[in-house]
């Protein structure tokens, strides 16, 4: 089993590469280590999404963030990084690099879903410029709504 696209954070072009069952395997290990709501994905998952038109994976030894560009929109599917390793700005890393390939690969504008309750996710959405944008009830199961938060992709570019 491969998978598509892959690539490195270090302002390298997204260059494709495949991925390995262990690379996929360690990468739904570390989705579960960060994610228990609804579900961690699996390798399987992980492989589907990596197969797909426009889908991205930025990687780093602690984290990872999986992303997808197509007709002029991205969307930022999943960001990981090790329990351990947070707060030492490899979120602002994966998601700067998002905001770069995304734009590289024509998309003007970017969506995610947070969890509402999830402080800590939204206070770095915020800092790298994310607003709201909507607001899905129930989306993460009966008592936790999902915040839809939007960039601008063409302004982030051009100011940073």
């Amino acid at each position: 089993m491969t998978a598509g696209p892959a690539t490195g954070v270090d302002d390298a072009p997204l260059t494709p590469s495949p991925l390995s069952p262990d690379d996929l395997q360690t990468l739904a290990d570390l989705h579960a280590r960060c994610f228990t709501r609804p579900r961690p994905w699996t390798a399987r998952e992980f492989a589907d999404l990596l197969d797909l038109r426009g889908c991205f994976l930025q990687r780093l030894p602690q984290g990872f963030l999986l992303g997808r560009a197509i007709a002029g929109e991205a969307e930022l599917l999943t960001v990981a990084v090790a329990p351990e390793a947070r707060r030492a700005g490899l979120g602002l890393q994966l998601i700067a690099q998002f905001a770069g390939t995304a734009a590289a690969m024509g998309a003007d504008t970017a969506f995610l879903e947070v969890a509402s309750d999830n402080l800590a996710a939204r206070r770095l959405y915020s800092s790298t410029g994310w607003v709201e944008a909507g607001l899905r009830r129930r989306y993460y199961g009966p008592a936790a709504d999902a915040l839809i938060l939007r960039l601008t992709l063409r302004a982030t570019q051009e100011g940073g």
